[in-house]
């Protein structure tokens, strides 16, 4: 049993020289792109640079140890960084001790939700948000981020946590731009983004194999950052008024835990739970992907337990909310990284840059780190799925079009709650009307379809029907509504048989109203049968006196109740 919960064991068993120059080079590869991403992400999420080193170290080993994914890189990502910097908003203000307190708090509240959802089984969750809400609400946050690093981008000041607030900040601002700094942003922006679109043929041009080229051209990042300090440096752009990142303290996090106020549990508990389920939705998507093209199998329920591990590392040294990064797991992957030890050695290479190599950031403008950031987040971004659901489903494209303008319009943390309301409310609205067909038999054979849809032997006095959904209580007035409509407009019904194979399972409200309907039809002179029962829904029923109450039978198969009552 103790066992199952380290994944780690089984992979260790077959481990060899072969896999680890193989995992060392992914390593090295995704370090050279956690690096900026890291402290990138730290300024998104409001907190010092070096919180953002330490957030991608002991994540990266607990998530190695509980973590069933080989390719997962889990660290500090855009949406979990928007999100934390939205819930501290109210909470502390950027810069002080009691804002990074809130950050590591929420860690280690998220890392304590996740576990528990873990322990709990509760992989499934991820079926209560639907794509459209989801990929709604990422490609609104994708525009707040890029909006709330334009001032970093400009050199001015600004806030806000919605794109109307950001917009009038910066308008006020805008006869403040500093040109220096506007002019290392845009120069990193487009290196960033020719690197995007070239930076692959150029290393393959060196002779290099695409299965190096690809991941390599995606570290353009640390290039910006190296190149940007020289410039910095050489002309003494500081003093021209560009904002550098300045002293970031060299060394190991401090590991402990001090306990907040109850007053702090009770106002992040919630917003906590936004940034847990946001991002382990993100981090399942991401190993589920990656997974099916190598073959792995990727479990729900013990990702839960590496991320919650994960956090909870993240919250003891010093660090706020982590997850599986989609733009680092995919460098993993193509850099060839086939063990989760990749990140092990990931997470040294973050630990010897935190040691030795943060003075050097000494000089790293901010306006690069925001530059990495807008560039990141274009990805994110993809307005295609209002146009796809538009032809293919009116109510997903409602949802995902009002959860984009709610993120926009209100902010994030309005918008992640309303997106899983709009989902959960979504999923009710197709279960609470599900099809009902009435069914005939095609003759020849023993199989029954839809007598709109096929030519099928049907009587007068027998109603077959076949409902395509579990009968629960959003659904179970509309089946007895259905019913009884029938019924009323067809006087000649002495049988209804409902054919039960899709139904998976009831609750009390669907053995309530079949009670009810069984009486209704009595007093119409009407027998109820049931065929195709499964089993746990049988057990169900007859936990009840319903069976015993029925009017008419229950039939193993829809054929033998369709030739016994016709």
């Amino acid at each position: 049993m103790f066992l199952s919960l380290l994944p780690i064991t089984a992979w260790l068993k077959s481990y060899n020289h072969s896999k680890f120059g193989q995992d060392a080079t992914a390593a090295f590869i995704v370090t050279m792109l956690l690096i900026p991403q890291s402290l990138a992400y730290a300024l998104v999420a409001g907190v010092p640079p070096e919180v953002g080193l330490y957030s991608s170290i002991l994540p990266l080993i607990l998530y190695a140890i509980f973590g069933t994914s080989s390719s997962l890189s889990v660290g500090p990502v855009a949406v979990a960084s928007l999100m934390t910097a939205s819930s501290l908003a109210n909470v502390a203000e950027q810069g002080t001790a009691s804002y990074l307190t809130g950050a590591i708090t929420l860690a280690l509240l998220s890392g304590i939700i996740l576990l528990g959802m873990g322990m709990m089984k509760l992989g499934k969750i991820t079926n209560l948000l639907s794509h459209p809400v989801i990929s709604g609400f990422i490609s609104a946050s994708g525009i707040i981020i890029a909006l709330s690093q334009l001032k970093h981008i400009m050199g001015i000041s600004a806030h806000g946590d919605n794109v109307v607030s950001q917009i009038i900040s910066m308008s006020e601002s805008i006869t403040e731009i500093n040109l220096y700094t506007l002019a290392v942003g845009l120069s990193v922006i487009l290196f960033l983004l020719l690197a995007k679109r070239y930076a692959k043929s150029f290393f393959m041009a060196l002779k290099l194999p695409e299965t190096y080229a690809a991941p390599l051209a995606k570290t353009a990042p640390i290039m910006g950052v190296l190149v940007s300090i020289i410039v910095v440096y050489l002309f003494d752009l500081q003093s021209h008024g560009v904002a550098i990142t300045g002293s970031i303290p060299a060394g190991l996090p401090q590991f402990g835990l001090s306990l907040p106020s109850l007053s702090l549990l009770q106002e992040l508990t919630l917003p906590a739970l936004m940034i847990s389920i946001i991002g382990y939705v993100e981090s399942i998507s991401v190993g589920k992907t990656l997974g099916a093209k190598r073959g792995e199998k990727v479990k729900p329920n013990q990702e839960l337990i590496g991320l919650g591990a994960a956090n909870l590392a993240s919250g003891f040294s010093g660090g706020f909310p982590v997850t599986g990064g989609f733009s680092r797991s995919v460098v993993n992957f193509d850099a060839g990284a086939v063990t989760q030890m990749a990140s092990v050695m990931t997470a040294i290479g973050i630990l010897i840059a935190s040691l030795f190599l943060t003075p050097i950031l000494y000089f790293l403008p901010k306006a690069t780190l925001a530059a990495t950031i807008i560039v990141a987040v274009s990805g994110l971004v993809d307005f295609s799925i209002l146009k796809k659901t538009w032809h293919f489903s009116r109510n997903d494209f409602y949802a995902a079009f009002s959860t984009i303008a709610i993120t926009l319009l209100l902010g994030v943390e309005i918008g992640v709650a309303s997106g899983v309301i709009l989902s959960i409310l979504l999923r009710l609205s197709h279960s609470s009307e599900p099809h009902i067909a009435e069914v005939g038999l095609i003759e020849g054979t023993e199989h029954f379809r839809n007598v709109q849809r096929h030519t099928v032997k049907t009587f007068p006095h027998l109603l077959s029907l076949r409902l395509d959904e579990s009968i629960f209580f959003a659904n179970s007035a509309f089946l007895e509504e259905k019913i009884m409509s029938t019924v009323q407009n067809r006087p000649g019904i002495q049988h209804i048989i409902i054919q039960c194979n899709s139904i998976s399972e009831i609750d009390y409200s669907a053995l309530e109203m079949l009670e009810s309907l069984n009486q209704q039809l009595l007093e119409k002179s009407i027998k109820l049968s049931l065929s195709e029962v499964k089993g746990p829904v049988m057990d169900k029923l007859k936990e009840s006196d319903f069976i015993e109450h029925l009017t008419g039978d229950v039939y193993l198969t829809h054929y033998q109740a369709f030739k016994t009552l016709s």
